[in-house]
């Protein structure tokens, strides 16, 4: 619709008889943070507050003792709500008109222990990825990415032994019950027809450019493609259709998640994403004039690795994350590249000079995608300014050339605190911030045995 200030977003508003505003922001986590306002109050106040501290929370909503020793205040104080006004669309999941809007957030406030000035747009994932997005076209360069996302699809209740059961499929009176494997299957896909109809209206109703979606290798999860795009509109959707995602199965009988592992013996969930760049002239910048492979490639692929240690702390977020790693089933456990080879991090998939591109395979499907992207770019960018030099390619069926990746999240927080390529994208600020969270949720999760079930299922 082409929404870019208050003015036109408060003429659609009453163009379109939306009557409530539901303004968000996205935390640490990939849950949605916000309120419901009605237009009136909306449209006077153009926004919202909330408190700060909701940038310091669990994923249980917990809040570490050390956050509000050390940074936040103990005073709660707010921080303001401002909608970045394209994002402004329709809410498929109300009955009620409502336009649904993503925030960014802005305060000022004087950490806890009086040491520091905190600015909270330091904090907040989406932000860091505009952040770098700007360190990126300084530089001279745009970026265009394609997020591949999978998820599965559960049956709500459990079985004998606490595990999760397949959901049934619901196109019939007479469901479908996926005993195997369906590697692929559109039949059994089909199955969930009525869910995927709804979720991909839902999609173009709120500007999600999915192109696809399918079957994939384990049983009962699927995988949603996207068409490329800026990378700050993807990340955008990509926090919005898991949302969407989540919801509609829960109104279709079965439950949604992108948790890293749910069954131990079949491959996780993946969240892989598709980068290519281009100059200021439009041209591929990954591509030489004669079509080969530009040293940007290969620079641009040093700065994922070198940096992949500690920027598994971002791609795995849980503890739980890490059996994705340790069981890799296709997902990788090297940070090793190569051409077409889907069991490295970063695969060169073919392609012509103008769609030249790399496939960045480590995202966890759990991963939030405004930290994941700004590490992504931001260390692909610091290798090539760096002009980084990869390691050997990975010949496909050969063994790895790079050390293992952390093998849990205490190890690549470690990993994530010593590096300085991170450090730099995310900013030192943040990075403590996330170490108190992630370091919390550790101990949760070591005082609850069914802590992924109970908090990752429908959360991650």
């Amino acid at each position: 619709m082409g929404v870019s200030n208050a003015a036109e977003a408060v003429a659609w508003l009453h163009a379109q008889g939306i009557r409530r505003v539901e303004v968000v922001f996205a935390d640490l986590t990939s849950v949605a943070r916000g309120k419901t306002m009605d237009v009136a109050s909306f449209t006077q106040a153009l926004g919202a507050k909330l408190p700060t501290l909701l940038l310091g929370l669990t994923v249980t909503g917990g809040e570490p003792p050390d956050v509000f020793k050390r940074i936040f205040p103990p005073s709660f104080p707010d921080m303001a709500l401002q909608p970045d006004w394209r994002t402004l669309v329709r809410c498929p999941l109300s009955r009620v008109p409502t336009a649904t809007v993503i925030c960014n957030v802005e305060a000022r406030f004087v950490a806890a222990d009086g040491h520091a000035t905190y600015e909270v747009a330091d904090l907040s994932p989406r932000q860091i990825l505009q952040r770098t997005l700007d360190r990126l076209n300084d530089a001279g360069y745009q970026a265009l990415v394609a997020p591949e996302l999978e998820f599965f699809l559960v049956h709500p209740q459990r079985d004998a032994q606490g595990g999760l059961q397949v959901a049934h499929g619901m196109s019939a009176p007479v469901p479908h019950i996926e005993s195997s494997h369906d590697l692929f299957s559109a039949e059994t896909a089909q199955t969930f027809a009525p869910f995927f109809d709804e979720l991909w209206g839902a999609c173009e109703l709120q500007n999600i450019p999915i192109s696809g979606y399918g079957h994939e290798a384990s049983i009962g999860q699927y995988e949603v493609n996207f068409n490329p795009g800026e990378p700050l509109a993807q990340a955008d959707a990509v926090f919005r259709l898991k949302r969407l995602v989540r919801e509609m199965a829960r109104r279709h009988g079965c439950l949604a998640t992108f948790m890293a592992k749910p069954y131990l013996q079949e491959p996780g969930t993946g969240m892989h994403w598709h980068v290519s760049l281009s100059d200021a002239g439009g041209r591929n910048a990954l591509s030489d004039a004669d079509g080969n492979a530009h040293p940007r490639l290969a620079h641009f692929i040093g700065g994922w690795q070198a940096s992949a240690q500690g920027a598994m702390a971002v791609l795995a977020p849980y503890a739980h994350s890490y059996l994705r790693i340790a069981r890799p089933d296709a997902s990788p456990a090297h940070a090793d590249w190569g051409h077409d080879d889907r069991t490295v991090a970063f695969r060169i998939p073919a392609s012509n000079a103008a769609n030249r591109r790399v496939e960045h395979r480590l995202p966890g499907g759990d991963s939030n995608p405004y930290l994941t992207l700004a590490l992504m770019l931001g260390t692909g960018l610091l290798g090539m300014r760096e002009q980084l030099s990869p390691s050997a390619e990975r010949v496909s069926g050969g063994g790895a050339i790079t050390p293992p990746l952390p093998r849990d999240l205490e190890q690549a927080m470690s990993a994530l605190e010593a590096c300085p390529m991170a450090g730099e994208v995310l900013g030192a600020g943040f990075v403590q911030l996330y170490a108190m969270v992630k370091r919390h949720e550790l101990s949760e999760q070591a005082a609850d045995a069914d802590f992924a079930i109970k908090h990752l299922l429908s959360r991650s």
